[in-house]
């Protein structure tokens, strides 16, 4: 029996919630060959989202491909995966990914293995290098394709800022954006997980991929549409919630939605055939357990000026730290400092920036620091 409730991975089917409007606008992008920008704060549903939209796909020649770079460090890492998934997901059979790498790449020495991955039975590995392979070849490759198989491909990238962390980045940024615009029959669909470093890539007008795509902010899933999600999940395990219980399990969680399901799940199991408010508690508790040693490490490297200003945030301040009132109250150091705590906070993910100021980036961070912190 599958768990009513999904976290630590992309949900897909019955698990998959809400997100009607943002479904639909990117099943048209893909369909239409219109390049997509998802950006959001972690644990927002981007992943499954991207999925969903994929599995929505109707059109026979569109073919999507998914990959994830977050383990790409450098220039050539990146087209290695890249390469690799292209011909993986374009190839209908094992034996004619070999066959499909030396007819669109030159001297490259393929290889297929099993793959560590889960779900996935086999790894294509091309050996794809500077001395080998240019930029331009490997970047070219799912366009190629598509011209002579006579479809259309549709890529997907996931944890996207990933290239902007590499050595080289704005020249590597540069060289892929002036082979990606020329694509007619290829579309990309960006995204990734560090919210900060997506905004810089693709917000500013310096950088190559301004305005390479539609651009999409995920929002959260608000509670209205969550609460008869977990009512029913909780009926079809046999066990009843309320509206105002299942309410609050979102904003308890600041409605993320990953921790709504991770939530859900823990009161679930704590509770009995009606879920009160200490089993709410509870699984609160319970799910706060689950992240405390991330949270501890996180926090463990940071001076003692940066959890200051983390505690300021907790107790309601977002915009006014260079008052003398509360630089002085929460041991913020000098106005010329508050530059570098933020910066530093902003660089590990533990605060972002919104319209209306500086914020804790993850809930369950701010759950736990304003009750063993302050």
């Amino acid at each position: 029996m599958t768990s009513p409730f999904v976290y630590g991975m992309s949900v897909e089917g019955e698990n998959f919630t809400d997100r009607e409007l943002e479904t639909k606008r990117l099943v048209l992008n893909f369909e239409h060959g219109v390049n997509s920008i998802l950006i959001s704060p972690r644990r927002m549903g981007k992943t499954s989202l991207v999925k969903k939209a994929a599995s929505m796909i109707n059109v026979p020649d569109i073919k999507v491909v998914y990959m994830d770079i977050y383990k790409c460090r450098t220039e050539y890492d990146f087209y290695e995966i890249f390469a690799s998934s292209i011909i993986s997901a374009t190839a209908t059979k094992m034996e004619k990914m070999i066959e499909t790498a030396k007819e669109f790449l030159t001297s490259i020495k393929p290889s297929i293995s099993y793959s560590p991955e889960p779900n996935t039975d086999f790894a294509l590995s091309l050996g794809v290098s500077p001395k080998s392979n240019t930029p331009e070849e490997i970047l070219n490759l799912p366009e190629r394709i598509a011209q002579k198989r006579g479809i259309r491909i549709v890529v997907c990238i996931d944890e996207f800022q990933q290239i902007g962390e590499m050595p080289q980045s704005l020249t590597v940024q540069k060289t892929i954006r002036s082979v990606w615009q020329h694509h007619r029959h290829t579309s990309y669909c960006l995204f990734g997980s560090k919210q900060h470093l997506m905004s810089e890539l693709f917000y500013s007008r310096k950088m190559p991929f301004y305005q390479f795509g539609d651009m999409f902010f995920l929002k959260k899933i608000p509670t209205e549409k969550w609460v008869p999600f977990i009512v029913s999940r909780f009926q079809k395990a046999g066990k009843h919630i309320s509206d105002e219980l299942a309410g609050r399990i979102c904003t308890a969680v600041e409605n993320y939605s990953a921790y709504v399901q991770q939530l859900a799940w823990n009161v679930m199991v704590v509770s009995g055939e009606t879920v009160d408010t200490q089993a709410v508690t509870q699984g609160i508790r319970a799910t706060l357990d689950q992240v405390v040693p991330l949270f501890i490490e996180q926090t463990s490297p940071l001076s003692t000026y940066q959890l200051n200003f983390i505690r300021a945030i907790c107790q309601g301040h977002h915009d006014d730290f260079g008052k003398a009132e509360v630089t002085s109250k929460f041991n913020l150091g000098t106005r010329s400092n508050l530059p570098k705590l933020k910066n530093a906070l902003i660089e590990r993910e533990i605060i972002e920036v919104t319209e209306t100021g500086l914020y804790i980036a993850d809930p369950l961070f701010k759950l736990w620091f304003s009750s063993e912190m302050m």
